[in-house]
């Protein structure tokens, strides 16, 4: 009896790769989507938020843009998901509601600050998740929709990293 249950389970044991095959690569799409939305939702609520408590112009103008471009990324990969299949989430999660919190009780230069820094850091972990995608990722579309989106995220910190730039001189004459 024992040599027979330990048979079966070295057969089921031995059939997992294979059997994981399959849904592994759609969930490794399905999370990339999930992720890839839940980053166009926060940055285009963030680019909102910065819109009212923004002190700088350089900001507010910085914030427009990522409305603008997060909006559109957003619709486009709703289509390359529909396209592939995989859903699309429609409102932040609980993680992204929490990232969110602490921005909408900053104003002014605060907000400015804090702003910058979550900017650079986050579109640098953003660009590491779409490289990855775009080079394994299962899905022709999605792996498609990653690379396109690459050079607007590059922009985005580029952006950033000069917000945060033109942050410390002023500081440092303070």
């Amino acid at each position: 009896m024992k040599a027979i249950l330990a048979g079966l389970f070295s057969c089921a044991v031995l059939s997992l790769p294979v059997m994981a095959q399959a849904p592994a690569a759609a969930t490794g799409d399905q999370a990339f989507v999930d992720m890839a939305a839940q980053i166009d939702m926060t940055e285009a609520h963030l680019g909102q938020l910065a819109a009212e408590n923004a002190s700088s112009q350089d900001v507010k103008d910085f914030a427009q843009m990522l409305v603008t471009d997060h909006t559109a990324d957003y619709n486009t990969l709703t289509a390359a998901a529909t396209k592939a299949g995989l859903t699309v989430p429609k409102g932040l999660d609980a993680k992204h509601d929490k990232m969110v919190a602490p921005f909408e009780k900053l104003h002014g230069k605060a907000f400015d600050a804090r702003f910058s820094h979550a900017m650079v850091a986050g579109h640098e972990e953003a660009i590491k998740a779409f490289t990855k995608e775009s080079t394994d990722g299962q899905n022709a579309d999605i792996k498609s929709y990653a690379t396109a989106t690459l050079p607007t995220l590059q922009k985005h910190l580029t952006g950033a990293q000069a917000l945060g730039k033109a942050k410390k001189p002023a500081a440092a004459a303070q």
